[in-house]
């Protein structure tokens, strides 16, 4: 068995990519942004959803005409070569494995204050591990079992928000301040920072393309599942912003990253209307296993890919037949995942997220401009913007982040020769 089985259908890779989108960056990255931006939150929301549906429609062709498991690693290395393929493999696995860490300890803390318990830091990882455990082995018993987990986390994630979008429109009305105070207090600086930081919010969808190899009728299914994704994204992310912005103010909500509980929590208090914080705090915890599922789904299947072609060890491109999942790729997932439960703040993992990330998605339209022209869906301008966008963003991050994101690509690059000189 070399190939895995494509089971995920549209409706299923529509929800797959809403499963990757919608957690950490809307529970998280809007405040962290707003912190950031202040009322220009509103502005950088579109221009970084501007940048993903580019960058989303070059991954959407990639996807179509190179149907395999590996993502942009995997076009890069068609397209561009292998140093281009491995450096987007290398920047994948490094950014979705800190945010996973992050989705971990996040349902964690979540699961504990919906319960309203007080626990020690210990407990908080014992607790985060045993989800991962659980995660990592529904995801090693094949996509067709973790797609109706998707589906069923999906499903409630979304009603949460649409309940506090609308318990917010009955006590507030329509949020039409943010929308008139977008362009106060905001430099062009801080809203290109926040564009970077929301932009990572919007990549789940490229969790569609990395599971290629698994979707029916490739060529309709991916493009059609990644362009409806952004657009329900999109007007979920402006809705859920301007609500929050609305109730507490750009100041207070880009506080409340500083708080123990999430920002949408804090919200939810500050709206006072019954039973709503309890359904956010349940809502934060299916959105944070969403995440944690795609993540893992993601990744495993970076490595996979990435095991075939000899940059990782090679037991890791082996599927197991009766489940007809990578088992061992899944495994190692978890197990990378697990070590890095214990990272920093989450501030500093998102912006290291949005580094490692823009120069995944820069490769990704790099490998879209140099396809031939009759593997093109879309034209060339496409790519060109959003390689443009991609790079001009990652150059407005903290500059130790930036330092510290070329340093982990030289690390891999070195890797990738010693790697090809050993093979070779």
């Amino acid at each position: 068995m070399t190939e895995l089985k494509r089971d995920i259908r549209t409706s299923g890779a529509i929800l797959m990519g809403l499963g990757s989108i919608v957690g950490t960056g809307i529970f998280v990255s809007i405040a962290i942004a707003t912190q950031i931006s202040g009322n220009g939150i509103v502005i950088a929301i579109v221009v970084a959803a501007a940048l993903a549906t580019f960058n989303g429609l070059s991954s959407a062709q990639l996807a179509a005409a190179h149907p395999v498991s590996g993502g942009t690693y995997e076009y890069g290395n068609r397209f561009l070569g292998s140093y281009f393929g491995f450096t987007a493999g290398w920047m994948f696995l490094i950014a979705k494995s800190a945010s996973a860490a992050t989705a971990v300890l996040g349902c964690a803390s979540y699961l504990f204050y919906l319960f309203e318990i007080e626990v020690s830091t210990s407990i908080l990882v014992l607790t985060g591990i045993a989800i991962l455990l659980i995660m990592t082995l529904l995801v090693s018993g094949g996509i067709s079992r973790s797609n109706l987990a998707n589906k069923i986390i999906v499903t409630i994630t979304m009603l949460g928000l649409v309940a506090l979008v609308t318990a917010g429109f009955i006590v507030n009305g329509a949020p039409m301040d943010p929308i008139i105070n977008m362009f106060e207090g905001s430099d062009i600086s801080s809203i290109l920072y926040a564009s970077a930081l929301m932009f990572v919010a919007y990549t789940g969808y490229g969790r569609i393309a990395t599971l290629g190899e698994e979707v029916d009728e490739p060529k309709t299914t991916i493009p059609k599942a990644i362009i409806l994704a952004m657009v329900v994204i999109v007007i979920l992310y402006l809705s859920v912003s301007l609500t929050a912005l609305s109730i507490m103010g750009a100041e207070a909500f880009g506080l409340t990253v500083e708080a123990e509980a999430a920002p949408l929590m804090k919200v939810a208090q500050t709206l006072s209307v019954p039973y709503i914080g309890p359904i956010i705090s349940f809502t934060a915890v299916t959105a944070m296993l969403g995440v944690l599922l795609n993540l893992i789904l993601g990744l495993s299947r970076v490595m996979l890919s990435m095991g075939r072609r000899k940059d990782l060890p090679g037991v890791l491109s082996h599927i197991n037949p009766k489940t007809q999942s990578p088992v061992p790729a899944v495994l190692a997932t978890g197990v990378v995942i697990g070590l890095l439960v214990l990272s920093g703040d989450v501030v500093f993992t998102w912006s290291f997220s949005a580094f490692t990330v823009l120069i995944y998605y820069s490769i990704t339209n790099l490998s879209a401009l140099m396809m031939p022209d009759d593997l093109r869906l879309y034209p060339k301008w496409i790519p060109v913007m959003g390689l443009f966008g991609c790079l001009f963003l990652a150059f407005w991050i903290d500059m130790m982040i930036i330092f510290l994101g070329i340093g982990m690509i030289l690390i891999g690059l070195i890797w990738h020769r010693v790697a090809k000189s050993v093979v070779g």
